[in-house]
């Protein structure tokens, strides 16, 4: 099988976590059991929010105590130093964020959409209950 690891942009507020901005939302059905699943399949994540300083922090541990530790937070690579006068576009294959044209979809539809579009990403271990959910 031919594997491509994808780099996955994933927004904070609306898409991980219910929209409460600057507050904490609650986590968004799925979300992090899906992005573990992608991640022990050898995806990079990469955090991708408006938030900056103490409330990104507050994000970065929230998605850490969650079982998510992103590859990069607000930038393409974890050693990209921010220039200030350079576009803050960061370079990924998909982007997922609930200001998407149609919305944000179900967490099981984005993995089942991801899992078409390269034509079946590499299975390792998870849980029986989230695996279920998934090939729904």
């Amino acid at each position: 099988m031919n594997f491509k690891s994808l780099t996955i942009a994933v927004d904070f507020d609306g898409t991980l976590v219910e929209n409460q901005y600057p507050k904490m939302g609650k986590p968004v059905l799925f979300a992090f059991e899906t992005l573990k699943q992608l991640q022990d399949e050898g995806h990079r994540l990469i955090l991708w929010t408006y938030r900056h300083g103490s409330e990104l922090d507050e994000a970065v541990a929230f998605c850490k105590q969650k079982g998510i530790t992103f590859y990069a937070v607000n930038k393409s690579f974890p050693e990209e130093e921010f220039d200030e006068t350079q576009s803050r576009k960061i370079l990924a294959d998909i982007y997922i964020d609930d200001r998407n044209i149609g919305g944000l979809k179900e967490w099981g539809e984005i993995y089942q959409l991801l899992v078409k579009q390269k034509g079946g990403l590499k299975k390792k271990s998870s849980k029986k209950g989230f695996l279920s959910f998934l090939k729904k």
